[in-house]
């Protein structure tokens, strides 16, 4: 029956691999500029945002708070269908060059509405202008400077694995120095000024960018990536009536096959053969070879998918679950933008006779802290933890991630006692009705939940990062990065119902929390409510952990694919 149809699961799609490309740090560079000027450019917008809108457009810190979320969210949504774009239409090169320039003209917007034109409606349309061109930018920037090394190249490869470390270094070094230069500029020389040092480093990067024009490695976008999902839960319910066998002789798989064709610079991704997995089986039968698939001279691919096609399916239906569990995780991380600040703004901030430590700058303790974090981890936790694992990676992502949440569920505690101390001394000195009195309290009381941040961040992002990088399908990797960033989206807007539910319990209890007044607002209260959701969200990821199943890759099968399908034909066998 593999001889008769061997043909159906064929398709004209050829991989070409540049030979002459000359090691992906001489184009991954120019791209790491890129990356650090938008998060220069986005921290320096995003921590300070809730001060302008509370002491300029005098908005209640409350709906301040929403409206951070809500800006954050949409900036982490945007990446959804930014990836989709550049996988399906565009490729990666030219949704990077269209967002940065969408996202250069918001910030030109954003500058002159708080400078020169001062109007409001302004204001927040440049702002959503520039979370679009976020959406663009996110999803496809890492993913491209990783393509600019050969997996295929021992040496690319080992260079891959440093970049990886560089290039997170590199956005934590650009949104550490962004905290410390540009929020002091906005609070003592003018959000104009501010701004518009952001929209500067925009356009260098951007020029920059466009001087490496010719050392990229570029691939094409391959069609739509959600086609070739589809098609596996069509297949399986048109066979749901197919019997499982014995065996696997009945199941179409893919082969490597070989390409000489000439090589040039603009590539089609490649595609590695997965082995079959026993999770998700309903899905298997989209695989099953029955007597239709055998007489039929072509392979439909809505009747009949490879493996390789349904175990993409399952590496996708895998994430789900672990993407809604770390949802919590950046409710928690979001008050470092909203609530934090407001605390710091009503405490001691001198650092000498004549400097104020602007109460948004502590966020570039988080910055410092991951940058001392990630080096002890690579350096110092791994190796300790490979002796008692045996792990070449010490610990797995997901053991990585559940330490970072684990680390969050400690912040809220550390913060929840920092923030009775605060309003302990508010009582104390008769203050506890002034909530623009600065109290005799230092800010530095509110180190150590910064550092816990960092340090958090330092496990579950970095461990996101990867996760989402090597567990989706090769075709769906720009998605899968935009899958990650737009968990900081939907935890904004879970942040924001948290909020809204708060309120409404504590308004008919009489004693409403999260108020005008900070220092009445039972923030402390609020954060011991974070601490226990955080604590539940963590037994359900622990659980998921434990069941979960990692990329199972056949290493001497590789193939390619175009619009959907790739070269492969019936064989036998796992």
């Amino acid at each position: 029956m593999a001889d008769d149809a061997s043909s159906n699961c064929n398709s004209n799609s050829l991989i070409h691999h540049p030979t002459n490309f000359k090691g992906g740090w001489h184009a991954a560079i120019f791209i790491i500029f890129v990356e650090f000027a938008e998060r220069f450019a986005y921290q320096g917008l995003a921590s300070n945002l809730i001060q302008y809108l509370t002491n300029v457009l005098n908005e209640p810190i409350t709906e301040a708070a929403k409206d951070v979320n809500t800006w954050v969210g949409a900036s982490s949504l945007f990446p959804l269908l930014g990836g989709f774009i550049a996988d399906s239409y565009l490729g990666r090169f030219n949704t990077i060059l269209v967002s940065s320039l969408i996202y250069l003209v918001g910030m030109i917007f954003l500058t002159l509405s708080v400078s020169v034109l001062k109007h409001k409606l302004l204001f927040f349309v440049a702002l959503y202008v520039l979370a679009i061109g976020d959406g663009g930018h996110k999803p496809c920037v890492q993913t491209f400077a990783a393509d600019q090394f050969d997996e295929d190249t021992p040496e690319e490869k080992d260079a891959k694995s440093s970049f990886f470390n560089w290039w997170y270094l590199g956005i934590v070094a650009g949104s550490t120095a962004s905290v410390f230069v540009v929020i002091y500029l906005q609070d003592n020389v003018g959000w104009g000024v501010g701004l518009g040092v952001l929209a500067g480093v925009l356009a260098l990067a951007l020029a920059l960018f466009l001087l490496g024009i010719k050392r990229y490695r570029k691939e094409g976008p391959t069609g739509s990536p959600f086609t070739r999902l589809a098609q596996v839960f069509v297949a399986a319910a048109r066979k749901w009536r197919v019997q499982f066998t014995h065996g696997h002789d009945n199941y179409c798989y893919e082969e490597e096959e070989e390409d000489h064709e000439p090589h040039h610079l603009h590539v089609q991704p490649k595609f590695h053969t997965l082995l079959h997995t026993h999770q998700y089986r309903l899905l298997d039968k989209a695989a099953i070879i029955d007597e239709i698939d055998a007489k039929s001279k072509t392979r439909d691919p809505w009747r009949l998918c490879s493996v390789t096609q349904v175990e993409e399916v399952k590496l996708v239906l895998r994430l789900i679950p672990i993407w809604l569990s770390c949802l919590m995780f950046t409710v928690v991380q979001a008050q470092v933008h909203t609530y934090y600040i407001k605390q710091g703004a009503t405490m001691l901030r001198s650092l000498g006779p004549h400097f104020q430590v602007p109460p948004a700058s502590l966020q570039g303790l988080v910055g410092v802290t991951i940058l001392l974090a990630v080096p002890f981890y690579d350096r110092v936790f791994v190796p300790l933890m490979r002796k008692f694992t045996g792990k070449p990676t010490g610990i797995t992502v997901l053991q990585r991630i559940g330490v970072g949440l684990f680390l969050s569920i400690v912040n809220m505690v550390v913060a929840a006692l920092t923030e009775a101390k605060r309003v302990s001394v508010a009582r104390e000195h008769g203050l506890i009705d002034d909530p623009k009195a600065v109290l005799p309290i230092s800010i530095w009381w509110m180190l150590p939940q910064y550092m816990v941040t960092g340090m958090s961040d330092a496990f579950t992002i970095v461990g996101l990062q990867e996760l989402f990088y090597d567990q989706m399908p090769e075709a769906l990797r720009s998605l899968g990065a935009a899958a990650y960033i737009s968990i900081v989206g939907v935890g904004s807007f879970v942040g924001n119902i948290v909020i809204v539910v708060v309120q409404a319990i504590t308004s008919r209890a009489g004693d409403k929390w999260l108020g005008d007044n900070i220092n009445r607002a039972h923030l402390d209260y609020f954060y011991w409510v974070l601490a226990v959701l955080s604590a539940v969200n963590l037994c359900v990821y622990v659980w998921l952990a434990k069941v979960y199943v990692y990329k199972k890759v056949d290493e001497g099968h590789q193939t390619s694919h175009q619009n959907g399908s790739g070269r492969n034909k019936y064989r036998s066998g796992v």
